[in-house]
């Protein structure tokens, strides 16, 4: 098993942080960009994956009353994860994104994994601020 954690200090409130993480109509805007999801019968969605063309079935989840979203696989236990906001004070908040990878075929490497943690972290942040502030972006 593997696991991946990264986490991002966001200049917003944690709610507001929140509200725009689990948007769902909104998730493309700041998954990573091989990574689309299909919500169909909440928790049910369905994941796409450009890479290898494979529609995966998932569950997410979005407890707003903790600020936490979590989601994994439906039918092989392929992988998890779940972010969390919290408050730090001053008006900013804390994202964190944790990812487990149970498979090893399905985990596409520390680099790699990182990489799309650090690049959705920061286009989440693109879009809390340009919904926080209309004349950003």
């Amino acid at each position: 098993m593997a696991e991946y954690e990264r986490s991002r200090t966001m200049p917003a409130q944690p709610e507001h942080v929140f509200d725009q993480a689990a948007n769902v109509a909104q998730l493309d805007a700041w998954l990573p960009d091989a990574l689309h999801v299909d919500v169909e019968d909440p928790p049910a969605v369905t994941v796409h994956e450009d890479g290898s063309g494979e529609d995966m079935p998932a569950l997410l989840r979005s407890a707003p009353d903790q600020m936490r979203m979590e989601w994994g696989t439906r039918e092989r236990g392929s992988y998890t994860g779940w972010l969390q906001v919290a408050g730090i004070g001053s008006g900013a908040s804390e994202v964190t994104v944790h990812l487990s990878f149970f498979e090893g075929g399905h985990d596409p490497g520390e680099q790699a994994v990182y990489e799309a943690l650090e690049g959705s972290l920061r286009r989440l942040e693109d879009q809390v601020r340009m919904r926080s502030d209309p004349t950003a972006g």
